[in-house]
Parts: C-alpha cells; structure tokens; sequence
C-alpha cells in the first residue's frame, strides 16, 4: 500500500523520469535498430489517441454551459500575443540580430496555446477547469490567426506558396481534432449513453493516469530530439534558459491575473501549462526548425513546475 500510495504522490516526476529512462534503454538495444521509425510513427498516433480519450474523460465531468470565456481572459491573451509580435517586429526590423534562435524559441514558448492536459492538473490542484478549458480555446483560434499573419515577415520565402488560408488550415487541423471532437463526444455520451457517461464519472483518476502515460511519451519524443540536434551548445543553452524564463514568467503572471479574478489556479495552468507537442510541430512547420527544441525544454520546465504544485497541494492536505 506504501508502495502504490508513492506511485500516486509522484506520479509526475515518475512518469518523467520513466520516459527518460525508456528512450534511453530502447535506442542501447541492437536488436530494435531496425524499428526505430516504425516506433515514432506509431507514437505520433498513440499520443493524440491518448490526448483524445484524457480530453474526453474531462469534458464528461463538465458542463458545455459552463465553458464560457471571462472578460480577464484578454489579459492572459493580451500577455501571450503582445509578447509573440513585439518580438517578432522586433526580428523583422533587425534581420541579423544576434541571438535571433533564441529570440524565436521564446515567441514558440510564449505564444504556444494551453495544453490540452492543463485541465486534468488544474481539476488536482482544486481549480476550475471549466476556466481553463474555456481559455484553451481561445488561444487555440488566437494562434490560428496570429501566428500565420506573423510568420510570413520572419521568413519571407522560405515556405513558398504557404499563405495565410494554408497555415490557418494547418494550425486549425493540428489543434481542431485534439480539442472539439472530444467534447462533442462527452456530450453526445451524456445524452445518448447515460449508463457509459455515469461509468466514467465513477474513475476520479483515469483522466490523470492518462496523462501519465501520455506525459512519459512526451518526455521521451523531447529526449530524443535534444540528443540528436547538432544545434552549437551556446545555443541549446540560450534556447534552454529562453523557454525557462518563459515558463516561470507565464505561470507567474497567470497566478497574478488569475488572482486577481478568484481563480489563481485556473490562470496559473491557462497561462503557464503549454502544449509542448504544439510547440515543437510550430517551430519545425513556420519558423527555424532549431527552436523546435524550445518545446521539448518547456516540456521539462512546466512539469516540474506541476510537479511542485501537486506536492504542496498534498503538504496542504
């Protein structure tokens, strides 16, 4: 029972530490060299599947009327897409600053949309995860606007033909089935399968532990982009301590606003928990492929942050 009750107290830490672990251990094995690419193609459809279901469970435990976005949700907004054109007028303006890989992985961090498990934590940390859904929303259509209209400037013909409508329709396919279709379909079971929908109600911990396995995956994809980038260690040290001040300013600045309008937990996961996968697809899709690796940092900064949360809560009692 000590054992399990463990398990449950540092679920995060173990399932970081376990996808670290299982990258490491599956690439010293000779004999699986040959499945290294079967491996990745079937993580790229188990993580949106187990995204999907996690999504699903929570929106089962919610009400559809009650996801309805708040006046202060345009401060959090205002924080993240003020933050991504400033910096990138600012790379506009002066093409050959130095640093400029830097300056990118820190517009990904910041501008990149809530992650979809930031309700499940938020629902542990006893907020309102009506909140921050309501929110992941919003700055899912916000970046689906904001980010085509930018990218252009930045890399002026470097995707040839890839206008505003084709990178509004690319962001719109990544973000659109991970987040609507599940709660279509927690509502659909809600009125059409009332047996299955109190089923699910009766698992307090299944969205969570989906998370945790979900969360190992992600940690290992972000190992193994960080092992193999030739990027120069200057950089992967600038790209690292970027995405660190964008973490700890954005769940900074969350509490802060979130605060101020009852809902400190809420605004804290809104702002600061990022849908690192998101993240890392943008930086190699519309910007320097480098900044990719600024998802995979901010995937270690904002876990351990959610780390520390879930410890004192359970401090708390």
């Amino acid at each position: 029972m000590k054992v399990i009750g463990f398990i449950k107290n540092w679920m995060l830490p173990i399932a970081m530490a376990l996808g670290v672990a299982a990258y490491y251990i599956y690439v010293s094995i000779p004999v699986l060299d040959g499945t290294h690419q079967a491996v990745s193609k079937a993580i790229s459809y188990v993580q949106p599947a187990l995204l999907f279901c996690m999504l699903f469970v929570s929106f089962c435990r919610m009400s559809i009327r009650e996801l309805r976005p708040r006046a202060w949700m345009l401060e959090l907004l205002a924080i993240q897409v003020v933050s991504f054109v400033v910096m990138g007028l600012l790379l506009v303006w002066m093409p050959d600053l130095p640093g400029r890989v830097v300056i990118e992985s820190a517009m990904v961090c910041m501008i990149c949309p809530t992650a979809t498990a930031a309700a499940v934590v938020t629902t542990r940390l006893h907020g309102n995860a009506n909140v921050v859904v309501s929110y992941t929303c919003l700055i899912n259509m916000a970046v689906s606007l904001v980010v085509p209209a930018m990218v252009p400037f930045l890399h002026e013909g470097t995707m040839p033909g890839m206008g505003f409508e084709l990178s509004f329709l690319l962001i719109l396919a990544k973000v659109f089935p991970l987040l609507m279709m599940p709660l279509m379909a927690a509502w659909l079971v809600r009125h059409l399968f009332p047996r299955f929908h109190a089923f699910i109600l009766q698992q307090p911990n299944l969205a969570f532990n989906l998370w945790a396995v979900s969360l190992s995956l992600a940690i290992a994809v972000s190992v193994k982009a960080l092992v193999h980038s030739e990027e120069s260690t200057w950089n992967m040290v600038g790209i690292a301590l970027a995405s660190l001040v964008c973490c700890l300013v954005q769940f900074g600045l969350g509490r802060l606003i979130g605060r101020r309008h009852g809902e400190p937990v809420a605004g804290t996961q809104s702002l600061g928990q990022k849908n690192t996968v998101f993240a890392i697809w943008m930086g190699y899709t519309f910007l320097n492929p480098v900044t990719a690796l600024a998802g995979g940092f901010y995937s270690l900064w904002h876990n351990l942050v959610n780390s520390w949360q879930l410890w004192r809560v359970r401090r708390q009692g």
